[in-house]
């Protein structure tokens, strides 16, 4: 869009008669486009300054036909304009911090864009759409039923469906016959809440930590000795009951192999856990729910791995809990490592598993 626009600013001369090539470069624009629409081509004219939206839609009203030489010799100008650009550059500090984002700190970020006064993207229902279904209850909870009637409104039908269903009852119902009267609802009023709404996510100073408290938490309790990871939950039951309910969905320890993991993914911890680690895990197992996920991991490793195992844990002998901790450590490592690369999918427990 950027030689559209070049070519819509306004230039010497006016538009001329059928067979003038003396047109202004909003003419000329006004023809690429409709050159373009008549081919059907995607035009995304929403890219330009509303002021040359304008002008090129009354231009598009105005102007009648034009001769094959004048065409010719418009395309011939524009693309001419378009293989001597050799780069070009977002063209505002919206842009630029777009694309930047990521690669420069989020404190720099934050800081131009509060001193250049703008958005952080171009759409905000793109950025609030894209937000998880955790941070969309909060925003749904803390506004009015009529605006998180129209946010609903916006979201994809499944993920609308997934929100409806992790709120209360009777709030749902609210906002669901909310939206039977968002008929009305312009245009303009969407992108207002959208930008009120954006407005509060930038509000937000940047996170240190990307991960959820609940998360990091597990995650460093997955590699804790059972006896630590246990005493600490029962603290947390005690000071606060509902953040040590997420702390338990985080944690992925031996005992959940079954079942959070899928039966056709298991030989793939065999790549990288040695077959000594796996014995050590089978001497060491005590606790029924260890047993459980040594069973489970050996009745689906195919070939003869699995009697090779046995094999070595009965010339072990006896393990020490301490060793085999750090053998059953060193399973859950790989599987997590899978999980984390996305060659393997771990199935979330329900809020009903313990």
């Amino acid at each position: 869009m950027t030689q559209l626009t070049t070519l819509a600013r306004p230039a010497a001369g006016a538009p001329a008669g059928p067979s003038s090539v003396r047109l202004s470069q909003r003419a000329k624009a006004a023809i690429v486009v409709q050159f373009l629409l008549k081919e059907e081509a995607q035009v995304p004219l929403t890219a330009l300054p509303e002021d040359l939206q304008i002008q090129l839609t009354q231009l598009l009203g105005e102007m009648r036909y034009i001769d094959r030489a004048t065409m010719h010799s418009v395309f011939a100008e524009f693309v001419e304009e378009l293989e001597s650009i050799g780069l070009s550059f977002p063209g505002d500090m919206a842009g630029a911090l777009s694309a930047l984002d990521g690669k420069i700190s989020a404190q720099t970020a934050a800081r131009l864009r509060k001193e250049a006064g703008v958005r952080q993207i171009d759409d905000p229902w793109k950025r609030l759409t894209d937000l998880p279904v955790s941070r969309l209850k909060r925003f749904v909870t803390s506004e009015s039923t009529q605006v998180a009637a129209v946010m609903l409104a916006k979201l994809e039908v499944a993920k609308a469906a997934e929100l409806l269903g992790a709120l209360p009852g009777d709030v749902a119902r609210r906002i669901t016959y909310a939206m039977s009267m968002t008929d009305a609802v312009t245009p303009d009023a969407v992108e207002r809440i959208g930008l009120s709404l954006a407005a509060q996510l930038d509000s937000e100073p940047p996170k240190a930590f990307r991960a959820q408290p609940s998360e990091r938490v597990g995650a460093i309790l997955n590699f804790s000795r059972a006896t630590t990871r246990d005493d600490l939950l029962t603290a947390l039951d005690e000071d606060d009951k509902g953040f040590a309910e997420e702390v338990r969905k985080s944690i992925f320890t031996f005992a959940h192999i079954p079942d959070r993991m899928s039966a056709i993914d298991v030989p793939k911890i065999t790549r990288d856990v040695d077959q000594e680690t796996l014995a050590k895990v089978t001497s060491g197992a005590v606790a029924e729910s260890d047993i459980r996920s040594v069973d489970f991991i050996l009745s689906n490793i195919s070939n003869r791995m699995p009697d090779s195992i046995r094999e070595m844990s009965e010339d072990m002998g006896e393990v020490k809990p301490k060793d085999a901790e750090a053998a059953m450590s060193t399973v859950v490592r790989a599987i997590r490592a899978l999980a984390e690369s996305g060659e393997i999918a771990l199935t979330m427990p329900s809020e009903n598993d313990d």
